[in-house]
Order: C-alpha cells, then sequence, then structure tokens
C-alpha cells in the first residue's frame, strides 16, 4: 500500500511539473516587417542541415537572412549550406576562454543585420508556420523567448532517452521554474537586436558550457523577459540519429551543471516523481513474475506511470509504444547518463562534446 500511495504521490508532481506551454501554430498571421536573421552553428551537420534549411525555405515568412557557421567542419557542411542559398561563415581560430558553439554564435551575430535574431541548432525542422509563430511570441513577450523541441525519434536507441527528455522539459515547465523563469533552451531562441546587444549576448557567457541557461540569466539580471514554449507541432529535432555514445556524450556533458540551476521546489517534486517511478519500475516486474500477493500494489503504481508517460509523450516526443510502456529501460538509461555526467563533472572536470574537451571548472555561474 506504502508505494502505490509513493506512485500516486509521484504522478501528482509529475502532472503539477509539466505544463503546456505551447505556441500555437499560424492561428493568426503575423503582421509585422522585422529583419529576422537566423544564426545556425554547425560542425559536421552535413546530414542534418538539408531538414532545416529546406523548413526555413518553405516558412510563410520568409526570414531576411540565413547565417550558417562553418565550426571546422570535416565533412560537407558548407557545400550543402551553400546549395540552400544560406551565407556561410568559416569559424575563425578559437581563442583561448571561449567554448565552440559560444563563438560560432557569437560570429554569426556580427555578420547578421537583422532586427530580430533566431538562433538555431542544426538538427532543429520547422513547420512552415514557425517564423511567423516565433516573432508574434517574442513580441508579446518583449524580451526573449525559448523553444524545447518536439522530439523526433527512430531508432531504438535514440527512444532510451523517453525519461531523460522529460525530466528536461519538467526543468522549464515547472511552475517553480515558470514563476520566475532564468534560463532558456539552446536549440530554439528568439530575440531582438537591442536586448541582445544590451548583454552582450554569447560573448557575456562565452567561456560558459550552459551558454543557453547563462545568457537566459543575464536577460534576467537586466529586468528583460523571458519565455519558455515546448515545441509540439512547431519546432521539433532529431537529437542523436547517428549512434548511442553521441547521444549519452550529448545528454551527459551538462545532466549535472542543469539540475545546480533548478529551484528546491522544482528538484523536490522531480525527486517525488523520480521515487515512485524507479520503485514501481524496477521492482514490478520481478513481483510479477514471482507472483508476489504485493504485485497488485506496484501493478496499479505501474498503470499509473505509464499512463502519464504516453499522455506527456503526445506534447514532447514520438517515442513508440514499447518504451513508454516499458519505461524502466529508459529510466536505467537516465541514471547511467547522470552517473557518467557525475564522473565527468567530479573526477575528469571535463566534457566530451563534438570532438572537443571543454573544462567545466568555474563555468556554472547560473
Amino acid at each position: 500500500m506504502t508505494v502505490l500511495i509513493l506512485s500516486i504521490i509521484g504522478v501528482i508532481s509529475g502532472f503539477i511539473l509539466f505544463s503546456r506551454v505551447i505556441i500555437k501554430n499560424g492561428v493568426q498571421h503575423y503582421t509585422g516587417n522585422v529583419r529576422v536573421s537566423v544564426i545556425i552553428p554547425a560542425r559536421n551537420e552535413e546530414k542534418n542541415l538539408p531538414y532545416l534549411l529546406d523548413s526555413l525555405q518553405k516558412q510563410t515568412y520568409k526570414p531576411y537572412e540565413i547565417i550558417v557557421v562553418d565550426d571546422f567542419s570535416e565533412d560537407s557542411t558548407s557545400e550543402i549550406a551553400k546549395t540552400f542559398g544560406a551565407k556561410v561563415i568559416k569559424n575563425r581560430e578559437l581563442p583561448k576562454g571561449w567554448t565552440g558553439k559560444n563563438w560560432a554564435l557569437w560570429n554569426g551575430f556580427l555578420e547578421s543585420s537583422g532586427d530580430v535574431l533566431i538562433f538555431l541548432d542544426a538538427d532543429v525542422r520547422l513547420s512552415p508556420f514557425a517564423v511567423e509563430s516565433l516573432l508574434k511570441e517574442q513580441v508579446k513577450v518583449g524580451g526573449a523567448i525559448s523553444v524545447i523541441p518536439y522530439h523526433y525519434t527512430d531508432k531504438f536507441y535514440e527512444r532510451l532517452a523517453l525519461i531523460t527528455n522529460i525530466l528536461g522539459i519538467f526543468a522549464f515547465t515547472s511552475p517553480f521554474e515558470r514563476k520566475s523563469p532564468k534560463g532558456l533552451y539552446g536549440s530554439c531562441i528568439v530575440v531582438d537586436r537591442e536586448n541582445y546587444e544590451k548583454v552582450k549576448g554569447h560573448y557575456s557567457v562565452k567561456g560558459e558550457l550552459l551558454d543557453d541557461l547563462n545568457l537566459g540569466k543575464k536577460f534576467s539580471d537586466a529586468k528583460i523577459n523571458i519565455k519558455n514554449f515546448i515545441g509540439y507541432d512547431l519546432v521539433s529535432f532529431r537529437m542523436y540519429p547517428y549512434g548511442i555514445i553521441s547521444e549519452i556524450q550529448g545528454f551527459s556533458k551538462g545532466a549535472i551543471l542543469s539540475a545546480n540551476t533548478l529551484s528546491f521546489g522544482t528538484i523536490f517534486l522531480i525527486v517525488l516523481w523520480l521515487l515512485g517511478l524507479v520503485l514501481v519500475g524496477f521492482i514490478t516486474p520481478f513481483l510479477v513474475f514471482s507472483h508476489s500477493p504485493i504485485a497488485i500494489f506496484y501493478e496499479i503504481g505501474y498503470l499509473f506511470y505509464t499512463l502519464q508517460i504516453l499522455y506527456f509523450t503526445k506534447y514532447t516526443g514520438r517515442f513508440g509504444i514499447f518504451i513508454p510502456i516499458f519505461h524502466f529501460i529508459s529510466t536505467a538509461f537516465f541514471i547511467l547518463v547522470t552517473l557518467h555526467s557525475f564522473y565527468q563533472v567530479a573526477f575528469k572536470k571535463k566534457v566530451l562534446w563534438k570532438g572537443r574537451e571543454i573544462s567545466v571548472e568555474r563555468r556554472n555561474n547560473v
């Protein structure tokens, strides 16, 4: 009975943490006349870029310019960008004190001339109404907005990220974070040029591994409004289609550090949600197969969590049916990622990403 109560408390915590903060897709046309600069940092992104650039060409509100910053790619990133008519900038040698992505984004900004800046990761895809919908929301907010893309997956190992993905969304949709938002989600950030320049943009967070969270804090400290949304049918991505190693590296590079930025209320509710999830996820299968008389309580708790996860995935990502039902597999993957992240931060003091080792010492200023 105790585990059933814990499960119910956990599921309730999950519903408190999750909010459908969605941008309505093309309900009303954007009537403004601003010049939009889209800035895309790209390092060996020849397979992702065609999807993003094609979706940008199909926008109902056309960007004024699309800038791809080639960050020392060893593939056909630049050539592909040029075939889509993008302005390609070869990133300069990385100066001391900068991370690669921040340096690329800053150089892209220096080459831009738009009134509004849209920073996009190369693995993002946009619906045809995305740009004008983002512009409308940015005007309403009057500062900076970001979008957590809907997570498309195809291969089995990609779907292992289910629980990690949900927890990442909790970190932005929690009422404690929405009440006083301090961070942004880096895959899709929209901000007017004036406010970006006011905080000196990515120059002000040049050495930060968590560039998006720290940039959001810069805006917040400057009394510039920020707001975060979930992508749903507007903004999506396919994060790690090229192997489980890159998936583990990608999630591990900021898992521990980003957790340190959350409010106590958010962390408390996440712990409650995870406690019930772990208990019913890992213990229920053993009790069922052993025909234990207390299995029924665990089964009910397991069912509650499964239904909730299926509901969440309607708005957050496509993870198939198998992994949401057997969600303990994804929970185990999350634990692996967390332990790997802790090892890198606590012992190695550096993380590996896109062929670069990045020091994490004195970088967590959020």
